[in-house]
């Protein structure tokens, strides 16, 4: 494992209304970080500038991708998946899918790196 270092744990709350605050350009910021902190930790992934470059111009991706990465971490470490990319597709509910993916996505996340030193 390349652990360069543990992410750092956010509010999925805090995520979602900064979102919305900044209409959307906090949730970039997000991804790229989040992308970048994986990329970081594990050495593998896409990385914060290729996660930022897909969320500008093809967001999709990123909404099946990012809880894929954050799946493979645990799978890495030989736990089961607690998310993965089939986890996008709660972005088709109408209104509160969206959300719904944050929470599950960055609460995993969160969990992960609290299990390896990082407090909330």
């Amino acid at each position: 494992m390349y652990d360069a270092g543990v992410g750092i744990v956010r509010s999925p709350v805090t995520v979602i209304l900064l979102s919305i605050v900044t209409l959307g350009i906090y949730h970039l910021y997000w991804q790229y970080a989040s992308f970048k902190e994986l990329k970081g930790f594990s050495g593998e992934g896409i990385g914060g500038g290729l996660g930022l470059l897909f969320a500008i111009l093809l967001g999709i991706v990123n909404i099946f991708l990012l809880p894929s990465e954050v799946g493979h971490l645990y799978a890495r470490e030989g736990r089961a998946e607690p998310v993965t990319g089939l986890t996008g597709f709660w972005v088709l509910i109408p209104f509160v899918g969206w959300i719904i993916w944050v929470v599950k996505t960055q609460s995993r996340l969160n969990e992960f790196w609290e299990s390896h030193g990082t407090q909330a």
